[in-house]
């Protein structure tokens, strides 16, 4: 795996696969809307979506009438084609092409999203970086929402292997900046018709 590059992998996956062939595709991303809505205070709160790709999620944001979103992916090819979706509607999204291990935040952020990405982080070192990269980034009081697949959920995804999670687990991993608000278990059925079985923590920066 040392000659794994995660960004080739992620292009390579957005030029051949359809939006609604992907394990992940969502029409209605119901969980995170909800928690977005909990928990950003205002409509110019500002929110980041993390591995956001071209799910629907900054649709359904902008039709809610948030006016601060940003949406960060590893893959150039999976932002433009949420931007040509989205047409003019774009223009009002903050578009960020970069690996999350990677990212250097230049603004604070009220809400932190991630549904299926911190997962595909199996390096110790990759899972250091998001940790310290997310604590920076979040707002003092701000709120996260990770989303991993669980101890019963798949063990690899667009094939690679990913990390899977308990809720103990996914609460130690953010202890030292984080306080956990909640956790809870959600099935996903693909568009292939399995189920995937995720695991959820929102959590409170200290």
């Amino acid at each position: 795996m040392e000659d794994f590059n995660r960004k080739n992998h992620w292009e390579t996956i957005y030029d051949t696969k359809a939006l609604n062939e992907v394990s992940w595709y969502q029409p209605l991303p119901k969980t995170s809307l909800d928690f977005i809505e909990s928990n950003a205070l205002t409509k110019d709160a500002a929110i980041i979506d993390i591995g956001g790709g071209d799910s629907f999620l900054a649709d359904h944001l902008l039709e809610l009438g948030y006016t601060n979103i940003t949406v960060l992916d590893i893959s150039e090819k999976a932002i433009n084609r949420a931007k040509k979706r989205l047409g003019d509607k774009a223009e009002n999204v903050k578009w960020i092409v970069s690996d999350i291990t990677l990212f250097n935040p230049t603004e604070k952020y009220a809400v932190w999203h991630d549904r299926a990405v911190f997962h595909f982080l199996t390096d110790t070192s990759d899972i250091e970086k998001y940790k310290q990269i997310a604590a920076s980034a979040i707002a003092d009081n701000g709120k996260m929402l990770i989303g991993t697949f669980s101890e019963s959920g798949p063990k690899k995804c667009s094939g690679i292997e990913i990390k899977q999670y308990s809720a103990n687990l996914l609460q130690e991993t953010f202890k030292t900046d984080f306080k956990v608000i909640e956790c809870f278990f959600e099935n996903h059925t693909t568009p292939f018709d399995t189920i995937q079985n995720f695991v959820f923590c929102s959590f409170e920066k200290k």
